[in-house]
């Protein structure tokens, strides 16, 4: 029996497998997109309010995975001497559970701190919220490929965010490429504008597809900030807008704001 050997580098791993998920999971939910008992909106409402069309937001998304291979490329290889002091320690402190989840602990907080920050910053500024920020939100109805749709400077904005959680959380690239793979679903998930029934990510996280609906439609866009793991921020920072998940006439679910 022929065995072949891939000999990839983590840091090559790291840079693309995340990219790959990306697609793998937007084709997921492209067929699950027609189960409108599912679905936060109806279809024709995604249709009719979304102001760009899916071929912009493609070509958008990659450019803006275009440059996170390049940052990432430049990351991996400015800590690549940590990882080799790490590869002559022997595999024990790569693959330990307990150090990795409290990596991934490190990286989450991390991250969100960087996005809620720099989201409601984009929000308050009225400039750039216009020029800049103002892309994103010709989501008003989110799917799953559309989460990574941003200005390219708004893009550059997460990316360096998730640089500074992969440098403070002390991650070896193979870590990050399991917790970067984690984050993109998630973040992918929260706009993928369904409620499926048994998701495993709205058992661990309040921070969810509804939750985030909430900050796309107009009443909710100075509220629910947080992303894209907890909402402790908003909870925090006093901009978190609560909300009940209703049946809606016809199928499907409305989140529905709960004012106070």
């Amino acid at each position: 029996m022929l065995i072949i050997k891939y000999n990839i580098p983590d840091e090559i791993l790291a840079t693309i497998v995340p990219i790959l998920v990306y697609w793998l999971y937007a084709g997921l939910h492209l067929l699950l997109e027609p189960i409108h008992k599912y679905r936060l909106h109806p279809k024709k409402e995604e249709d009719e309010r979304n102001l760009v069309p899916k071929s912009s937001v493609i070509k958008m998304v990659l450019l803006q995975q275009i440059m996170q291979a390049f940052i990432a490329t430049a990351v991996y290889k400015g800590t690549q001497d940590n990882s080799i002091i790490e590869a002559t320690k022997g595999n024990q402190d790569q693959t330990r559970i307990v150090a990795i989840i409290l990596q991934f602990i490190v990286a989450m907080i991390v991250l969100d701190t960087c996005q809620y920050f720099v989201h409601r910053y984009l929000h308050h500024n009225k400039f750039l919220y216009q020029n800049v920020h103002s892309v994103h939100h010709k989501l008003f109805v989110p799917y799953a490929y559309g989460a990574f749709y941003n200005h390219p400077f708004e893009g550059l904005l997460d990316i360096i965010g998730g640089a500074l959680a992969h440098w403070i959380s002390g991650m070896t690239p193979r870590t990050s490429m399991l917790f970067f793979s984690f984050t993109t679903i998630k973040a992918m998930d929260d706009h993928s504008g369904l409620w499926l029934p048994g998701n495993i990510l709205h058992v661990f996280f309040n921070n969810n597809s509804a939750y985030h609906d909430v900050h796309h439609q107009l009443y909710g866009n100075k509220f629910n900030f947080s992303q894209p793991f907890f909402v402790m921020w908003d909870k925090l920072m006093g901009t978190h807008m609560p909300y009940s998940l209703e049946v809606r006439d016809g199928g499907g679910f409305e989140a529905r704001p709960i004012l106070k």
